[in-house]
C-alpha cells in the first residue's frame, strides 16, 4: 500500500467521486491531467481524458494560442510546454504575453506589410532609386531616409532598386 501513497487520485470535492483519466494510447502527456495527442490530421489537448481543445497538425497559430492559454489557465506551466513540444523558453514566454497584454486576436490577424519591409514603402523606394540614379551613395541615403543602410542593400539584392543603372 506504500505506492498508493504516492499515487495522485483526483477527486471530485462535493462528492467525493473518482475522476479517472482514460487517455488514448499515443497520447504524449504534458503533466499529470494534460495530454496531447494527434490523429488524423488534427491535434486534441485532453485534461483529464477530455478533449478541450484541438487544431490542423500545421496551424501553428493556433498552437501557439492554445499552449498560452493553457498556462494562462493554470493547467500547466511554461517548462510543461517546453518540455512536451521542444520548444524555447523565451518563445513560451513571448506567447504568452502576447495573449495577456493583446488578447486572442493577435495570434490570428494578418500582418499588413505582406512581407514587405515597413520603412521600403513604394514611394521611399522611389526616392532612394532617385538618389541612387544621382551616384549618391547608399549610406548617404540611408542617414537621411532614416533606415539602414542593410535595407538599402537587402532591395538592391531583391531587385526593388538598381544601383547606377546604365543609360543608353
Amino acid at each position: 500500500m506504500k505506492w498508493l501513497s504516492k499515487m495522485k487520485i483526483l477527486t471530485f470535492a462535493d462528492m467525493g467521486q473518482l475522476l479517472l483519466p482514460i487517455y488514448p494510447r499515443d497520447t504524449r502527456m504534458i503533466n499529470m491531467t494534460l495530454g496531447v495527442r494527434e490523429h488524423a490530421g488534427s491535434v486534441y489537448y485532453l485534461h483529464c481524458g477530455v478533449p478541450i481543445y484541438s487544431h490542423e497538425s500545421n496551424d501553428l497559430s493556433k498552437f501557439r494560442y492554445i499552449t498560452s492559454n493553457l498556462i494562462l489557465q493554470g493547467l500547466c506551466n511554461n517548462q510543461d510546454i517546453v518540455d512536451a513540444f521542444h520548444v524555447s523558453v523565451d518563445s513560451v514566454r513571448r506567447w504568452k504575453k502576447k495573449l495577456s497584454e493583446e488578447g486572442e486576436e493577435a495570434f490570428f490577424t494578418e500582418e499588413s506589410r505582406h512581407g514587405r519591409s515597413h520603412k521600403l514603402l513604394p514611394d521611399v523606394l522611389d526616392r532612394i532609386q532617385g538618389k541612387l540614379d544621382n551616384k549618391q551613395s547608399g549610406y548617404s541615403i540611408a542617414k537621411e531616409e532614416g533606415i539602414s543602410e542593410g535595407s538599402i542593400r537587402y532591395a538592391l539584392r531583391l531587385g526593388r532598386l538598381k544601383k547606377n543603372p546604365s543609360k543608353k
